[in-house]
């Protein structure tokens, strides 16, 4: 692969990525100021999920980041990111969310015939019908979702308490004065 190859595609890449959030800017916003309102709630709610498929994907968000020494995706209040995703930025990744449940509870019935939810089952029995779905397009996804939902900023409905910014030493002052870091050392205002 020559320099070339590898300038073109990150300038593709990067232009596409831009293209995204210009197309999908005023969708992020209200998504932005609607998880705002939603996560100042006491008692947030479900929009695109029901009660049932929002247990399940909370387990399986839960197998994702677990709860062990520190907290994990459910304490982190993952899905209502998620359910706040599907309710509008990726509300066209919905019908893959359900499809995926589908599958889900079919290799569910499979693997343990007297369960009836992914939610019920041992953490143990959770992990091998999850190994079961790994490569699947909807795991894939809840997978990506999960992880957005750890990091991202409490404001869009996951991250309660900074969990996860608290996990990986973040500081959310969001305005920084110089040096910035390390590579700034030498920095003269």
């Amino acid at each position: 692969m020559s320099e070339s190859d590898v300038s073109r595609r990150a300038v593709i890449t990067r232009s596409l990525g831009a293209g995204w959030i210009a197309a999908n800017w005023p969708e992020i916003l209200a998504a932005q100021q609607h998880a705002h309102i939603a996560a100042a709630s006491k008692t947030p709610r479900l929009e695109a999920l029901t009660s049932e498929q929002a247990a399940d994907i909370e387990a399986i968000a839960a197998q994702i980041i677990p709860t062990d020494e520190t907290p994990g995706a459910r304490e982190a209040g993952v899905i209502y990111f998620i359910d706040r995703a599907l309710a509008t930025f990726h509300r066209d990744k919905k019908p893959l969310y359900i499809e995926g449940l589908k599958e889900t509870q079919a290799k569910l019935k499979e693997l343990f015939p007297h369960a009836s939810q992914v939610a019920e089952l041992t953490r143990e029995q959770q992990i091998e019908l999850l190994k079961s779905i790994e490569k699947s397009e909807f795991f894939e996804l809840v997978r990506t979702h999960t992880i957005m939902g750890f990091f991202a900023n409490p404001e869009y409905g996951g991250n309660k308490d900074k969990i996860g910014w608290k996990l990986i030493g973040f500081e959310d002052a969001f305005a920084f004065q110089p040096p910035f870091g390390y590579y700034d050392k030498d920095y003269q205002p």
